[in-house]
């Protein structure tokens, strides 16, 4: 598949330039940056949220792990991680567990971390276990600019401290 058809025509109405990365065959996006040689915090991965309102997809680095309940508090709902069985309705085009960081493109809200504002680069998932999307920073920053924004993930290693 390479790009879904939906992110593909995203990109294109939004005048984004961007290059595909081809990499292994990976079943997460942690693991799609290390096959591909990326820095893990320019990953930018996407975790579907969901409530009696809807969904959610929060954005975050692929280093880190969202924390649902600042995701609660910024958004004043009751969001749980989605069942990945419930997302090929969300996804059509795209295989299962890739789901695309610029969800926005599949008229689904996004929430997006803080946290890679400043990234040069950016990549997320094309749609496939073998495609990356490559956006410079600024153009994702801009995409994501109207949506809400603000520190909703960690480090894994985060929990301890707490």
């Amino acid at each position: 598949m390479a790009i879904s058809r939906t992110l593909k025509a995203y990109l294109d109405l939004n005048h984004i330039d961007y290059s595909l990365v081809t990499h292994a065959h990976s079943e997460s996006s942690e693991d799609a940056a290390r096959s591909a040689h990326i820095p893990l915090h320019q990953m930018a991965k996407a975790v579907v949220l969901e409530d009696e309102q809807g969904y959610i997809v929060g954005v975050l680095p692929s280093n880190n792990r969202i924390e649902v309940d600042w995701v609660n508090e910024e958004l004043g709902r009751q969001l749980e991680l989605a069942e990945e069985e419930e997302l090929q309705s969300l996804f059509g085009d795209c295989d299962l567990g890739a789901v695309p960081a610029l969800s926005d493109a599949f008229g689904i809200q996004v929430i997006w971390d803080e946290q890679l504002r400043h990234a040069s680069d950016i990549y997320i998932e094309a749609g496939d276990h073998e495609h990356l999307v490559h956006l410079r920073g600024e153009d994702f920053n801009s995409l994501m600019s109207a949506m809400p924004h603000s520190v909703i993930s960690a480090r894994r290693d985060y929990s301890r401290w707490v």
